[in-house]
């Protein structure tokens, strides 16, 4: 079987390095997205196992980016999972309600960041 592969949206460098290493050294193949536009247009081209998505992202952001994939017949399928550092009453809520799967918080908590990502997949069977 091919690596899993993760669509990152991320439009904090910090952020988005640290992921990517450990989802590489995991053995995940990653595909990055900095905007909600790439992110989209990354979506549509890789179809990924799973998306990280930011939910503060430039421009559109990540709820709206869930809301259309789940709104696109060919990409309403795919495994969306929040990222969000505003960890506020009712965020889990507004992400699941806006077609995310999961959420996550930021900052990444480094030692059980890919477990639970590895967790979220087996529940879908990817």
């Amino acid at each position: 079987m091919s690596e899993p592969v993760v669509l990152l949206v991320e439009d904090q460098e910090d952020n988005r390095v640290l992921a990517r290493k450990l989802l590489a050294r995991a053995g995940f193949r990653v595909v990055e997205a900095v905007d909600g536009h790439e992110a989209l247009h990354q979506a549509a081209a890789v179809r990924p196992d799973l998306i990280l998505l930011d939910i503060a992202l430039p421009e559109v952001d990540g709820l709206t980016v869930a809301r259309t994939l789940r709104q696109t017949p060919e990409l309403k399928h795919l495994l969306i999972v929040a990222l969000t550092a505003n960890a506020m009453d009712g965020d889990r809520e507004r992400t699941l309600e806006a077609g995310c799967d999961d959420f996550m918080t930021k900052p990444i908590d480094v030692p059980s960041f890919i477990p639970t990502i590895r967790r979220i997949l087996e529940r879908r069977g990817t």
